[in-house]
């Protein structure tokens, strides 16, 4: 009994896991009918022993594959999160001793392969760069998206979606860009009606780039996935870098490989199994 609240809780299960220092709670429903909502998951975010960026759990298997629904700090449901699903894919290949795994998220089937230690190859599947399925608020050209708040300072941005919806300015130097103070304001312009990520990338050559990313939904985190497809489909785009090129993080990069689709390969932390007060 939580004696603050007066109600039962449930006391579950659960998993951290972290990609280059994106971290992650997994909580396994396969056998489970907790009811995860969001103000549950608002509600734990905000206990300071708790850090996550996102929230995902790990559903019923469906004819071998796996769907998991992934949450955002603020509890609100997201579509994609690339390290995310390349944690859930090691953790199950560590349940099943297989290299080969599908995941199945809210958008789109992705998959997923062991290629070495703890280091997990996923298909991200391809990019969507009309306007409307980004989604922006208007017709207009994405390659070239003007916020008013940055243009004079940061220029114009790249939107595109990768299963969630991005937007990337190209910086001299990414960090000295105050994310904290401007991301938010970017994140809920109204040119975003289901708001948006934002990265800012500063091109070190040809095939390295250094990231400064604000998550929807999340804040400013140490690494991000998608993130990570979006600046190097971006940067192609323009000519800045190949399209196989490393995104680097503070925690290790992560190699991406665009082609038709968006192949992401990079590491991943051990499974380490944890109880939660739901």
């Amino acid at each position: 009994m939580n004696k603050d609240t007066n109600k039962i809780m449930t006391l579950i299960n659960a998993y951290r896991m972290d990609g280059l220092g994106n971290n992650f709670v997994i909580i396994d429903k396969r056998q489970s009918s907790l009811e995860i909502n969001s103000e549950k998951i608002a509600n734990l975010a905000s206990k300071k022993n708790i850090e996550f960026d996102q929230l995902i759990t790990l559903e019923k298997e469906e004819q071998n594959k796996y769907p998991i629904k992934i949450f955002n700090r603020d509890g609100i449901e997201t579509t994609a999160c690339g390290n995310g699903s390349r944690c859930i894919a090691y953790l199950i290949s560590k349940e099943n001793n297989q290299k080969k795994i599908i995941i199945k998220t809210k958008e789109r089937v992705l998959n997923a392969e062991i290629v070495g230690k703890q280091i997990v190859k996923i298909n991200m599947g391809k990019p969507k760069f009309n306007w409307q399925d980004i989604p922006l608020k208007e017709n207009i050209n994405t390659k070239q998206v003007i916020v008013d708040l940055v243009k004079k300072e940061y220029g114009n941005g790249f939107c595109l979606n990768i299963g969630n919806p991005h937007i990337i300015f190209f910086v001299k130097d990414c960090f000295k860009v105050d994310i904290k103070n401007i991301g938010p304001k970017i994140e809920n312009h109204a040119l975003f009606p289901k708001r948006t990520n934002v990265t800012f990338a500063q091109v070190l050559d040809k095939k390295n780039i250094k990231v400064n990313v604000w998550e929807r939904g999340a804040g400013q985190t140490k690494a991000c996935g998608t993130a990570a497809c979006a600046t190097v489909i971006a940067g192609s785009f323009q000519g800045l870098v190949e399209k196989n090129s490393n995104v680097i993080f503070k925690e290790g990069k992560l190699e991406i490989d665009y082609r038709e689709e968006i192949f992401m390969t990079g590491p991943v932390s051990e499974v380490r199994k944890i109880n939660l007060d739901f």
